[in-house]
């Protein structure tokens, strides 16, 4: 990286002027995180009332949840290459500008068509912005500890954006309508724009692959979201057509086949989506196999309990964004906590504390019953899951970094983003899907549909806690690279050089 590329990041006046510049960017493109992440929870608490309004089915609403989260996580590595290629203040602009105009015609769709198309391209923003704030971020940040701190502070503020998403959906939804859910992107996203363009100078790669006629794999990246839908779109129709079925069995083959024709541009493409020798980091891998484990229950939790309440409990969209604001304090405190140790224990500790935490939290929740107690059924799962939910959120920011070099950098925020939103998506159509055909079966024996779905969503919170823990097995089992297991080093940058984003020293046993 040299100060050409980034004058206001590496030169002697800028490393002089007050460090709260760096940190008003920071908050900037962090709050452009916020809702970025806002928007994949934000639509649970306004599911019943758009299902009413635009005329969903009742499996068909996955897909609006699953739009974004699929488009975002199949297009979020091109996303990080483009951003690392091209310029990321560059793509953060035109990603956070798409994001907006998506926002807006999700707000004004008129039908479940036209409400899903701007999900999908609200993704394509998200895809396009996340990864090149999270380059920002850590080319903002060039001191290791403070790096850590800051990816910390932004990985934190995310997870707020996904937890506090059923509170302001409850508080929009009561003062006016559903549609607000997605109006109110429209102001945050202006001022990000207008913020960013006079805060941050632009940065790219050193070592850009279209100087040697090597473009971005564009074909890599379609195959893999149209297989990834393929996939979930069967899993989605299995909650309502047998197994054997065409609407069941031709999605589910024709994603598998993409899937395996993703697989095949990848090793032939001069210019893969993830370079080979990216991913022969132990910490940088484990943290991404792992994250989709961890998302799979957590999206599952929030669509099916955010149903639990308002179908089967009767509750109002205000009552159950309220619901949802100790799980949202909680976690909060989870990523303090989390922040403050990782420096002094490692990722690995953490991400076992919390995967052991956030499976004990969504196991409790499948005592959930027909006219049961908020208090003793649903609240001490939430407050478990919450905060080993924080310790994970802030710690998978770090881990995902470990190594990175700046010239990586949003290519390793994108990795990262993929896992975490491929992991929700598939988790919530296999997990939701799991619920359905349980209280369809059900009712077809004579149990009163209340109950049917209570323990439906009971059922596919045990197999959420099942996935949770096997993620947490396997950060166990896996021996981190690096010279130390427990401790963050913190290693002299070189503005000279491209700086290593993530300085986690993972310690042999």
């Amino acid at each position: 990286m040299t100060t050409d590329d980034h004058p206001n990041l590496e030169s002697p006046e800028d490393r002089a002027a007050p460090d709260r510049q760096r940190w008003k960017a920071l908050g900037v493109i962090a709050l452009v995180q916020f809702i970025l992440v806002l928007d994949i929870t934000v639509v649970n608490v306004a599911l019943p009332h758009i299902q009413v309004d635009l005329g969903f089915s009742r499996a068909g609403l996955a897909w609006v949840v699953d739009g974004y989260v699929l488009t975002a996580g199949g297009l979020i590595l091109l996303g990080g290459r483009l951003a690392d290629v091209l310029g990321r203040k560059r793509m953060f602009l035109v990603g956070v500008s798409l994001f907006a105009v998506a926002s807006i015609l999700s707000g004004a769709a008129v039908d479940p068509a036209m409400l899903v198309a701007s999900r999908f391209l609200q993704g394509i923003g998200e895809a396009i912005a996340g990864p090149a704030a999270f380059g920002l971020i850590a080319l903002l940040f060039t001191e290791p500890k403070e790096r850590a701190q800051a990816i910390g502070v932004f990985g934190g503020v995310a997870g707020l954006g996904g937890t506090l998403g059923p509170v302001i959906s409850g508080l929009l939804i009561a003062a006016g309508s559903w549609r607000w859910i997605f109006f109110v992107n429209v102001p945050i996203a202006v001022i990000a724009v207008v913020a960013v363009a006079r805060m941050v100078h632009e940065s790219r790669a050193e070592v850009n692959p279209l100087d040697a006629g090597q473009r971005p794999d564009i074909a890599g990246a379609v195959l893999g979201t149209a297989g990834l839908s393929g996939i979930v779109y069967g899993f989605i129709a299995a909650g309502t057509h047998a197994w054997g079925s065409v609407s069941v069995a031709v999605p589910l083959a024709a994603g598998a086949f993409l899937l395996a024709c993703f697989v095949f541009q990848e090793r032939r493409a001069p210019a893969p989506l993830v370079p080979a020798g990216f991913l022969k980091n132990r910490t940088r891998v484990t943290a991404n196999i792992t994250s989709l484990f961890f998302f799979s229950a957590f999206f599952a939790m929030f669509f099916l309990l955010t149903l639990y309440f308002q179908e089967v409990e009767h509750w109002s969209a205000i009552r159950t964004g309220l619901a949802y604001l100790p799980f949202g304090v909680v976690i909060g405190l989870g990523i303090a906590v989390s922040s403050s140790l990782v420096p002094k224990v490692g990722v690995k500790v953490l991400l076992s504390a919390g995967f052991v935490l956030a499976a004990g939290g969504v196991f409790l929740l499948s005592r959930i019953t027909v006219d049961g107690s908020y208090w003793t059924e649903a609240f001490p799962g939430l407050v478990v899951m919450a905060f080993g939910s924080g310790i994970l959120f802030a710690t998978y920011g770090v881990a995902s970094m470990h190594e990175v070099s700046g010239q990586d950098a949003s290519l390793a925020a994108g990795v990262q983003s993929t896992a975490q939103q491929v992991g929700g998506a598939v988790g919530l159509a296999v997990l939701a899907t799991l619920a359905l055909r349980h209280a369809r079966a059900a009712v077809a024996h004579g149990v009163v549909s209340s109950v049917a779905s209570t323990d439906g969503a009971a059922l596919a919170f045990r197999a959420g806690a099942v996935v949770a823990l096997a993620g947490g097995v396997i950060v166990a089992l896996v021996r981190f690279g690096g010279p130390s297991d427990s401790v963050i080093t913190s290693r002299a940058s070189d503005p000279s050089e491209p700086s290593n984003v993530g300085d986690i020293e993972p310690a042999q046993a």
